[in-house]
């Protein structure tokens, strides 16, 4: 009544061999997350090198816009608005990149989830975040500074 008596029975859990379909999407997201982390902070590095050159370039403006009465808030906006027309011009560009990416990606699997575009504006958003953070203090550091220090050589 036996089917295959000479063999031993052998079994595999439901749950390792569903694992072992999604290794590799698992191993691809944290050498993904690693590399984007890196990239992010590389970009915060040469973000924070820009302000700060063209703060050091705009002392003087700076000193003379103080001296008429401008406002730290003003300065501030100046500053900061530079940044980040920069970083929204790139987001703008990236979306339709992201976008097809992402299509292509996800045409390799079976069940398939929707994504809208509220997703894009989001990571969108906290980029815009981030830059603004990473020159938040340099931008203030030029704003404060005396315009006396900035205009004396003059």
């Amino acid at each position: 009544m036996g089917f295959a008596l000479d063999q031993a029975f052998e079994y595999v859990f439901f749950e390792d061999s569903f694992n072992a379909l999604y290794e590799n999407e698992s191993r691809t997201q944290s050498i993904a997350s690693m590399f984007s982390a890196l990239a992010i902070f590389i970009a915060c590095l040469g973000l924070l090198g820009l302000a700060s050159f063209t703060a050091e370039k705009r002392t003087k403006e700076i000193g003379i816009r103080k001296v008429l009465g401008a406002t730290v808030s003003s300065i501030f906006t100046l500053l900061s608005s530079d940044f980040l027309k920069l970083v929204a011009i790139s987001a703008l560009l990236s979306l339709p990149i992201s976008w097809y990416a992402m299509q292509n990606w996800l045409e390799n699997f079976a069940y398939r989830i929707s994504y809208s575009v509220l997703t894009f504006l989001m990571v969108s958003l906290i980029a815009l975040i981030i830059a603004m953070l990473t020159i938040t203090w340099q931008v203030l550091k030029a704003a404060i500074a005396n315009p006396v220090d900035a205009l004396r050589y003059e």
